[in-house]
């Protein structure tokens, strides 16, 4: 039998290691649910996603995939009627919810809408990825939001991208932080209330036509979703003006997401003889 000094001891070890084993973050090796990993070296990383599933096949077999890297010297350059980008966007309820491998914000209803050649794609949700996802004239940038927008039957997908360098804080990430911070291990949605997704670039878009201001440029190609399935036939439209973020908020965003998702970029794909055209007035 135990003395009284050693039992009390022996509490005292306890009691030690339970607090500790309890204040472990829950971080993505806890979770061995997790489909798919951005580490390289991981074997559920970007260089196996298309064999984890048969139903990501695409993510290795197919021949339209995101991201890409654009060099303005090969695009096509087009001056073509404002109607090929309609955009209307207007405020709408959102949720912010952490998918572990990224920050998205969610609209609850009819935050508007953008038109491309006569058909209306329906916004559904934005995400950040850090680093940037596709590369400008062999740069990478610091940071790269998508605005995800679906058809009405949601068999379409059409998706806006904007580059970030690290510099002033940005207004739209400035209005979520404080609900980002509240984010961290956290998989249910946090309502943000009503949130304008003009906002994410004022004045980049004119909201009624003609669409885009004079100077306004941006990429189009056809590619695929950044994450698996992959699914290809999603267009694709980057604007060239790059945004600043501050470095505080790239990195709130990173620690708000799984570990393995702290660099949530997937790698260049091949272009496979895609061509880009660069809109926009180039006078």
């Amino acid at each position: 039998m135990l003395g009284s000094k050693d039992s009390v001891l022996g509490f005292i070890v306890f009691t030690f290691v339970l607090l500790c084993w309890n204040s472990t973050p829950i971080r993505a090796d806890d979770f061995p649910e997790i489909e798919f990993d951005y580490r390289p070296d991981h074997p559920k990383g970007p260089q196996n996603w298309g064999n984890l599933k048969q139903e990501w096949s695409l993510c290795k077999d197919g021949k339209r995939q995101s991201p890409i890297e654009i060099w303005e010297q090969n695009c096509t350059k087009d001056i073509t009627s404002s109607d090929d980008l309609v955009v209307n966007y207007k405020p709408a309820n959102a949720t912010i919810k952490n998918e572990e491998h990224a920050i998205s914000v969610l609209w609850e209803g009819d935050a508007g809408s953008i038109q491309i050649n006569g058909t209306d794609y329906l916004l559904k949700q934005c995400h950040w990825h850090h680093p940037s996802e596709h590369m400008v004239n062999g740069r990478r940038y610091d940071l790269e939001l998508h605005m995800v927008h679906k058809t009405k039957d949601l068999s379409k997908v059409a998706v806006i991208g904007f580059l970030y360098n690290y510099g002033a804080p940005n207004y739209f990430l400035e209005k979520v932080t404080s609900h980002i911070t509240n984010l961290i291990d956290v998989q249910k949605g946090i309502p943000l209330g009503e949130i304008d997704p003009r906002k994410v670039k004022k004045g980049q878009f004119q909201y009624r036509r003609p669409t885009r201001k004079a100077g306004s440029k941006f990429f189009r190609y056809m590619g695929s979703l950044t994450t698996p399935p992959c699914v290809e036939d999603v267009i694709w439209h980057l604007n060239k003006k790059v945004q600043t973020a501050s470095r505080e908020q790239v990195e709130l965003l990173q620690d708000a997401v799984f570990d393995y998702a702290r660099n949530n970029a997937r790698p260049i794909q091949p272009l496979n003889g895609r061509g880009i055209k660069l809109y926009g007035d180039h006078h």
